[in-house]
């Protein structure tokens, strides 16, 4: 694989304060689509943990009392019991904001005081900038001595309700409210990655370095400060062991990790200028795209990640976008609705003018016609690179927030025609195609290939199965109902009056610049 002509070089990475290396040759990956995959899967390999094995995690949220398996264990127990048996479990939530704005300032401190009743250390962290979050999802397990058995767990899904849905998208018991549309147990998609081999090392210094930053956790206010004194909360973070060596190697896939950090003060001492890798990662890889970018995202909402897709789309003629996304956003209300649509009202209507009849956008919704809330972030472009994240496809994501993502490329060729659809010479590769085959397979409820493969064959059957349902819907339900869940993306134009003080809301405070005044000035990630 030419990888220098997809992945960042650690100049390009553009963060000298840190030592994560450039990318790592000789890895495994799965995709577990789902949250119930995930946790399954999850509860095996801590459950597998001895004493002095090492467990790390960083979460936007967590719920202690989430079960991980129909029958238990929660999270809290799951991750109490390994501290407990003397695995070293350690954890970064972020701080969060009050319940009652929508968010989880409780649940994740009651979670970290579950673990640290237990032996482990969970700190509430609000090292971001304003108005921003710590919003990656990563769980690293190390077996110091059995470097064999290291895996880490990086992507879209959270230790929280509403998570542990499965391909039937009848929704997780344990909910989280969100919009009317989505019901009571809102159907949820979501996708993380299993990782081995010596990028399971990478991951465990992305920990180690938001770890040991010495600044103080609590920032951007002496209330926050002054209510986790009087709840004495751990306020600093225990020296770690020296971290082991990287896992070896055991696969074909080269594997770029990829992150988003703000430029802010106090500064951060691995990336005193932030770190903006993800934009950048996307950005180099979508000037690639010859013949279809594949997405599936929460928002995909900004101007400024739409112009670099509707570049491409002018620049290659035979290029197709296919997004899938959510159909409501996560919120209703006068004041919360409006800047979550006008985001992504914009951003459509920048790609669709660059290529009307090459842009698809679709969303999802189950048998019972309640829509699925599509919260995984996904890209494969051309069947050659491929990411799986924590990073929404808008500028908050790219320049704010602090992000996580595995940007993959695979060694193995997949024979399948059109063996190199780019026609660049670097030819299908096996991880990213049957990533993108086994998402569309399940959309379109099949579970064969016809017809999928080739860029210019799959957009008739999207965009088939979506008209078979929608005349479906539209005719009253007569008959049988269509197989498949694809619906085309409709967005809702707000009137004039909304756009008034929804457009500066979008801006300022929903999807937010993260870069120095310098970067913004020059218009650079």
């Amino acid at each position: 694989m030419p990888m220098p002509d997809w992945f960042l070089s650690t100049q390009e990475r553009g963060n000298p304060d840190s030592s994560i290396p450039a990318w790592s040759t000789g890895n495994a990956a799965e995709p577990l689509i789902h949250g119930k995959t995930y946790f399954d899967r999850l509860v095996t390999e801590v459950e597998s943990l001895r004493e002095g094995d090492h467990l790390f995690f960083t979460d936007w949220r967590g719920d202690p009392d989430e079960l991980m398996r129909d029958g238990g264990p929660t999270i809290a127990e799951l991750f109490s019991a390994a501290a407990k048996r003397g695995v070293l479990v350690k954890g970064l939530l972020w701080r969060s904001h009050l319940d009652k704005l929508a968010y989880s300032e409780e649940e994740n401190r009651n979670l970290s005081e579950d673990i640290r009743a237990a032996g482990g250390e969970v700190l509430l962290d609000q090292r971001v900038r304003r108005g921003g979050s710590h919003h990656q999802k990563l769980v690293v397990l190390r077996h110091p001595g059995r470097p064999e058995l290291d895996v880490a767990f990086a992507g879209g899904i959270d230790l929280c309700h509403s998570r542990r849905d499965d391909e039937k998208h009848l929704g997780d018991r344990q909910a989280v409210a969100m919009a009317k549309a989505y019901g009571d147990h809102p159907p949820w998609h979501d996708v993380q990655l299993a990782l081995k081999g010596p990028v399971v090392g990478a991951l465990d210094l992305t920990f180690r370095e938001r770890w040991n930053e010495p600044d103080d956790l609590d920032q951007h206010g002496p209330i926050s400060t002054l209510t986790d004194k009087l709840q004495h909360a751990d306020m600093s973070a225990d020296k770690l062991p020296p971290q082991p060596p990287d896992p070896p190697e055991c696969g074909p896939l080269a594997v770029q990790v990829l992150r988003t950090y703000a430029s802010m003060r106090p500064k951060y001492d691995f990336a005193r200028n932030g770190e903006q890798s993800i934009a950048r990662g996307y950005t180099k890889a979508i000037k690639r795209a010859r013949r279809l970018i594949y997405i599936e995202d929460q928002y995909l909402w900004s101007a400024e990640v739409a112009r670099l897709f509707a570049d491409a789309l002018r620049a290659n003629p035979d290029l197709h976008l296919i997004a899938v996304i959510p159909r409501h956003p996560d919120v209703d209300g006068a004041l919360a609705l409006p800047p979550n649509q006008i985001g992504r009202e914009l951003a459509i209507s920048i790609c669709t003018k660059a290529a009307p009849d090459r842009v698809h956008i679709y969303d999802l919704e189950n048998e019972a016609g309640t829509p699925i809330y599509v919260h995984a972030k996904i890209c494969v472009i051309d069947d050659v690179w491929c990411s799986v994240g924590s990073d929404n496809f808008n500028r908050r994501s790219w320049t704010h927030d602090s992000e996580l993502s595995s940007a993959i490329l695979d060694d193995t060729p997949d024979e399948r025609a059109p063996r190199d659809p780019a026609g660049l010479g670097d030819g299908a590769r096996r991880f990213p195609r049957e990533l993108r085959l086994s998402l569309i397979r399940e959309h379109l409820c099949r579970d064969d290939d016809k017809d999928l493969i080739d860029p210019a064959d799959v957009v008739g059957e999207m965009n088939d199965a979506a008209d078979r349902l929608a005349e479906w819907h539209e005719y009253g339900k007569v008959g049988p109902r269509p197989p498949g869940r694809l619906r085309k993306h409709s967005p809702e134009k707000l009137p004039w009056y909304q756009r008034l003080w929804a457009i500066p809301a979008y801006r300022l405070a929903y999807d937010p610049d993260g870069r120095s005044w310098r970067d913004r000035w020059h218009n650079r990630w």
